[in-house]
């Protein structure tokens, strides 16, 4: 009774592959570094060599077994030989790619049930790119990009259902998503959005909260205080006016908990403010 669930870590895309490789490190680390064994799902890439480039990834950082999990139809998420390696590593990694080929080959699938029962369970789960927006109950399937928040620019569709807390948006920074992940949070202000720009990752803890690791910022946009939204007066993009957001810039350290909703600098930079 009371196990606590394992980490859930969303990274922005294009993780460093070579030289300091912090967050793949971090989360070989977290799975039990030379004793772990991880999974890697590379369905939303159509590139054949994705899954066993991360096996290599993995090895190079000395996890005892890296082992790709080739599903290429949803058949294959029945695949006993695959669910049985699902019960027995310490981590997942899910690749970039398409997010779309991800919850409509995976969801609803035997392999989807036994990743979210494997994460309460204290398994670690993290995806990058298309693997991080798949991960949460709520998944960015397609949208436009820009700064303002716009009437029907974006489309949500069920992800694998680690968490229904956050809603994630990859890429961030270096495509200009600031306003679909504001209109995406706009359509229900429930959810917390988190953007994650590449090369970062978001390292989200069983107690909710969230720690940075990585070399670019963290935006979270807190709909709590919401006070006015024209979301259901606008039309199709109509600007959106939205009044109480609260926006944080996260870096290299910095956490954020999902449940109180406070932030905190990471310790090194707030010593020197």
């Amino acid at each position: 009774m009371g196990t606590a669930r394992g980490y859930i870590v969303p990274v922005g895309g294009a993780e460093e592959k070579i030289g300091d490789v912090a967050i793949l490190r971090r989360f070989a680390a977290l799975c039990g570094g030379g004793k772990c064994s991880i999974a890697i799902i590379p369905t939303a890439s159509i590139l054949s060599e994705t899954g066993s480039r991360y096996e290599q990834l993995f090895r190079d950082l000395g996890v005892r077994e890296a082992r790709a999990v080739p599903i290429v139809h949803r058949a294959d998420c029945e695949r006993r030989e695959w669910l049985e390696l699902l019960d027995q590593v310490d981590g997942v990694f899910l690749t970039g790619g398409n997010q779309l080929r991800l919850s409509t080959m995976i969801g609803g699938t035997e392999v989807a049930k036994a990743l979210r029962r494997r994460n309460a369970e204290g398994m670690h789960v993290a995806g990058t790119s298309a693997g991080a927006a798949f991960l949460c109950e709520h998944m960015i399937a397609f949208g436009k990009e820009g700064a303002s928040p716009r009437a029907r620019i974006v489309t949500l569709a069920p992800g694998l259902g680690l968490t229904n807390r956050i809603i994630i948006d990859q890429h961030f920074r270096q495509r200009d998503r600031l306003g679909r992940l504001l209109t995406a949070v706009a359509y229900n202000p429930f959810a917390i959005g988190i953007g994650l720009d590449e090369n970062t990752g978001a390292f989200i803890a069983p107690d909710e909260t969230l720690e940075v690791v990585g070399s670019g910022a963290l935006t979270i946009v807190d709909p709590s205080g919401l006070e006015f939204s024209s979301m259901a007066r606008v039309r199709k993009n109509d600007a959106v006016c939205l009044i109480g957001l609260k926006l944080h810039i996260l870096d290299q350290g910095s956490t954020f908990n999902l449940h109180s909703r406070e932030a905190a600098a990471a310790p090194a930079i707030a010593k020197r403010v």
